[in-house]
């Protein structure tokens, strides 16, 4: 069953044509040979010195036969016949398929073949080349963004949020928090670490107070009985404001004010607390789990992702954007180090030689399985033909040659026997 020549690509046709020109060429010979042969050997007797060209075409006619015996015999029955060991390529496909494939596990897919070839070809510096020319960078991380943006859409938004909440209430919730932090404030305050926090609030206080002496008025003498004088009331306001920015200006300027060593008690005891005290760490945990169980915190965590996704969706979809420009001229400054960083190269180098021998011992049997699995599903008949448009033109040739040398092997065992003879 022969593929029709419209399912043909124009490399086959040309390929066909070229197989029948030479089929035509061959048989050609042939049937000259033949016809030789015929007048040869009906004027021998009258012209003795025919019998040499009878013994030529005669050897020649064989060796045609016999080269197209063979050659016919490789992809279908000569004659339809049934011969042994004929119309080897379909009855054997899938042998051939398997014997390819164990060729190319053998011979190709071996880890001192690849090693060699990989560190023979320097390709960190192949790539770093490449990659430091700014259009080659661009269409990286152009490609690179498609990929990106691609994987972005396809990712349903529900099953990300659970994933992020999963991932969340593994890392976050379940954990306890109670004794890790009362172990990290403990050391802070151990090192007063937190003095610095304490002076920067005592002064920024300071300054706000400084700035803001109105935010006192009334503050205490709206609450003072009607019937005081209003001068009362601006003298307890105006009190009460001295003895604020006093009490902030004395923690300012006393290492060792009563509020500071409070202040560093507490946090003493709370970090004791955090560690050791299951009221306090059951009442942490039962704010966070409030916290992070809130529907306003999940709502706030689905639009972050939303934004995020539809900012990572603009960014990579602009090739001017800033993602993007930034990305190229890394890929770019990537690409110079490459072609420089002797250091750099060696490792990239290994990196590579590495990885690829590792998978091409772990994959090396279902890469050729690929080989064999797609012989075996070829049509014999297609794949007959396959292999004959490939090769079928130089076996035609084969045939021409056996003719030829048929033709001087006769003349030359005639010659032989005669003067022998």
């Amino acid at each position: 069953m022969r593929t029709p020549t419209a399912l043909l690509s124009p490399a086959d046709r040309e390929r066909r044509r070229a197989l029948r020109r030479m089929k035509t060429v061959a048989t050609a010979a042939l049937v000259v040979l033949a016809l030789v042969f015929a007048v040869a050997f009906a004027l021998q007797d009258a012209y003795p010195w025919l019998g040499y060209v009878r013994a030529a075409a005669e050897g020649g006619m064989v060796g045609a036969l016999a080269d197209w015996f063979a050659v016919t015999a490789l992809f279908r029955r000569p004659l339809g016949l049934p011969i042994p060991h004929t119309a080897i390529i379909p009855t054997r496909k899938d042998e051939i398929g398997r014997s390819l494939g164990e060729f190319v596990e053998t011979n190709f897919l071996s880890g001192p073949v690849v090693r060699a070839r990989l560190e023979s070809a320097a390709l960190s510096t192949r790539i770093g080349a490449w990659l430091a020319e700014d259009a080659h960078a661009a269409r990286v991380v152009g490609e690179g963004s498609a990929l990106a943006a691609a994987t972005l859409r396809a990712l349903d938004d529900e099953d990300v949020r659970d994933v992020l909440e999963d991932l969340a209430r593994e890392h976050l919730i379940v954990p306890e928090w109670g004794p890790p932090l009362g172990e990290r404030l403990e050391r802070i305050v151990a090192s007063g670490a937190h003095h610095g926090a304490v002076d920067l609030a005592a002064d920024s206080l300071g300054t706000w107070l400084t700035r803001h002496p109105d935010a006192f008025s009334g503050l205490v003498s709206r609450r003072l009985p009607s019937w005081l004088p209003q001068v009362a009331h601006r003298l307890v306001d105006e009190a009460l404001y001295r003895e604020a920015v006093a009490f902030v200006a004395a923690i300012r300027a006393d290492p060792r004010h009563p509020a500071r060593l409070a202040l560093d008690g507490y946090l003493a005891r709370l970090a004791d607390q955090l560690q050791h005290d299951p009221e306090t760490i059951g009442r942490l945990e039962d704010a966070k789990a409030s916290v992070f169980d809130s529907p306003r915190v999940r709502d706030l965590a689905g639009r972050a992702w939303d934004a995020a996704r539809r900012g990572l969706l603009a960014a990579l979809g602009d090739p001017d954007s800033e993602l993007r420009r930034r990305a190229t001229r890394v890929v770019a400054e990537v690409g110079t180090r490459l072609t420089t960083d002797a250091a750099l190269q060696r490792r990239v180098d290994e990196w590579i030689v590495d990885v690829a021998v590792v998978l091409v011992d772990r994959y090396r049997h279902d890469i050729a399985s690929i080989i064999t699995d797609t012989v075996e599903r070829w049509d014999a008949a297609e794949t007959t033909e396959k292999i004959e448009l490939m090769v079928g033109r130089d076996l035609q040739y084969i045939r021409l040659n056996g003719t030829i040398v048929g033709s001087l092997a006769g003349l030359a065992i005639f010659a032989l026997a005669q003067a022998l003879l």
